[in-house]
């Protein structure tokens, strides 16, 4: 039996029934006490779980705040559907619902139009974040470590309009930020146009984005903005839904509140290991 299978049955049995002894664990299990407390003590180093005052174990708090972030990323795609559906029905192009993961977009939603012609993403298909206007959006807001590692790697071109210039990239990044929305010309297929809007959380990190992609061509500007403006209808209310409290469209404001915050985290932790050290 593999090491996470173990983890995982571990951390069932303390769903149901925490707190428990490392005997009582291994027991139930049908597994070695040693490698039972091994297992326990390597999963504790992992906050997922903790002991007791008596010396028994029990899940911590650390499953609920990943179990958070995953019901956040599915509570959107739920709030966003009937927009999604309209824009749809009003454009006649698909509208696309990606999630963040990792350095990759992944499609958790679509609706299709009513346009012959449709860029098909199946559902849970994933792309760089490079290309695309959802990926490029979900880049465009991330943090700065997120960007340099994208940056820093080699952009792979899925037609001849993928940028694939890191310094070009980078520029493009900031126009995105400034307007609040990307516009893909036809970087992952030749003849398909996109405009994307981000989804963020309560930290102001981009979780999604929303997308109206087809075959009609589309460039920043007034002749976009209808288009935008539906997004931004979806996605702004999807934001505020998961805690999202700053200006919108957000602009490079959201950027500039998240490294402010992630700037006060890390001088708080510094200033903690300075006391400590004292």
């Amino acid at each position: 039996m593999s090491s996470v299978r173990r983890a995982t049955q571990v951390m069932e049995l303390l769903a149901r029934k925490s707190p428990l002894g490392v005997r009582a664990v291994a027991q139930q299990l049908s597994l070695p006490v040693g490698s039972t407390h091994r297992l326990l003590l390597d999963l504790e180093k992992d906050s997922v779980v903790e002991r007791t005052l008596e010396g028994d174990w029990e899940l911590s708090f650390r499953l609920i705040q990943i179990a958070g972030l995953h019901l956040d990323r599915m509570q959107f795609s739920r709030l966003v559907r009937p927009f999604a559906e309209k824009i749809a029905e009003a454009t006649e192009e698909t509208v696309n619902v990606k999630a963040l993961h990792g350095l990759t977009s992944v499609c958790i939603d679509k609706v299709r139009g009513n346009d012959g012609m449709q860029l098909d993403l199946p559902i849970g298909s994933s792309g760089p974040l490079h290309r695309g206007g959802g990926g490029k959006v979900l880049l465009a807001f991330s943090d700065v470590t997120v960007q340099q590692a994208v940056l820093g790697n080699r952009l792979e071109a899925a037609t001849s309009k993928t940028i694939t210039d890191p310094k070009l990239l980078a520029r493009e990044l900031t126009r995105i930020r400034q307007r609040g929305y990307a516009v893909d010309d036809q970087e992952v297929v030749m003849g398909v146009w996109c405009v994307a809007v981000p989804i963020l959380d309560r930290d102001a990190r981009p979780v999604g984005a929303v997308s109206i992609t087809g075959p009609s061509p589309k460039a920043p500007g007034p002749g976009i903005q209808p288009l935008v403006d539906m997004l931004n209808e979806a996605c702004s209310l999807a934001s505020r839904r998961l805690g999202y409290a700053g200006a919108w469209p957000p602009g490079e404001a959201a950027q500039a509140a998240r490294s402010l915050g992630a700037k006060t985290t890390t001088n708080k932790t510094r200033a903690g290991k300075a006391r400590a050290a004292v």
